[in-house]
């Protein structure tokens, strides 16, 4: 068929390095961008998970460089940003998927531990993954980040205050970059998962999700890693060139059931 259409739906080539990709919605955002035909640096604080990850890539013809990364370490970040250029020459793709949560309640003794923790690795994390990125991005002809956020970022659960709040400050962060680097070419939007089947969740009884679920969500169901990964590659193909600073859940039609 003649092609009728300018813009490109292929990430073929680029370069994405993609934080907290041992497992969950990580290692599934790795293999839909591998699979897509992109670069992917494989980057996680957990060796041998990006091991298994980036074995799996390289065994299916996929390109793919491993990272041992903790985001709340601005050293070890310079290290890895330099290790993609030298590998690949260029940049174009930042995922700040890398994630935790620590229960607790406001008058805990150890809250403020707690607080500390959490926005170390989910807000300033993401931070120094930008500015460290953010040179090379720039070099891009489709210059992308993405972060992840939550439903948590939208509304508010108890016991994890420092958990909501920080997934709130990466809507805003995302937002107040997506004006700020705009202009560059730039694009910067946010992903929201809800209730989806990851390591965060497997604590919770089955019998206990499927109430969750049937209550809460419209699907009735708990989402897969997968189907946030393929909405998060969707933010980055060269066609959503005019997607910035969006805010988008992935929820199963959680965030708008109101009974």
């Amino acid at each position: 068929m003649t092609k009728l259409t300018k813009l490109s739906i292929s990430v073929v080539g680029k370069v994405a390095l993609i934080t907290g990709s041992g497992s969950g919605m990580g290692r599934a955002t790795s293999y839909v961008f591998a699979e897509a035909g992109a670069k992917v640096v494989v980057s996680d604080i957990n060796e041998k998970q990006i091991e298994e990850v980036s074995s799996e890539i390289n065994s299916s013809s996929g390109t793919c460089l491993k990272q041992i990364l903790d985001v709340t370490n601005q050293e070890n970040i310079k290290v890895v940003i330099a290790n993609v250029i030298e590998e690949f020459g260029q940049l174009d793709i930042l995922i700040n998927n890398a994630g935790i949560s620590i229960p607790t309640t406001i008058d805990d003794e150890n809250y403020e531990e707690s607080w500390d923790r959490t926005f170390d690795v989910l807000l300033k994390g993401q931070v120094n993954l930008i500015r460290a990125a953010l040179p090379f991005i720039r070099e891009s002809d489709c210059g992308r980040i993405v972060n992840i956020s939550s439903t948590e970022g939208l509304g508010a659960t108890p016991r994890i205050s420092p958990y909501t709040s920080a997934k709130h400050g990466v809507i805003g962060l995302t937002r107040s970059l997506a004006a700020e680097l705009g202009s560059q070419g730039i694009t910067v939007n946010c992903i929201c998962p809800g209730p989806i089947n990851t390591a965060m969740t497997a604590a919770i009884h089955i019998k206990d999700k499927q109430i969750y679920a049937r209550r809460r969500v419209p699907l009735k169901r708990y989402g897969e890693p997968e189907e946030v990964a393929h909405m998060t590659l969707s933010l980055c193909l060269p066609a959503a060139s005019f997607v910035n600073g969006a805010v988008l859940p992935v929820d199963g039609g959680l965030s708008i059931k109101r009974a």
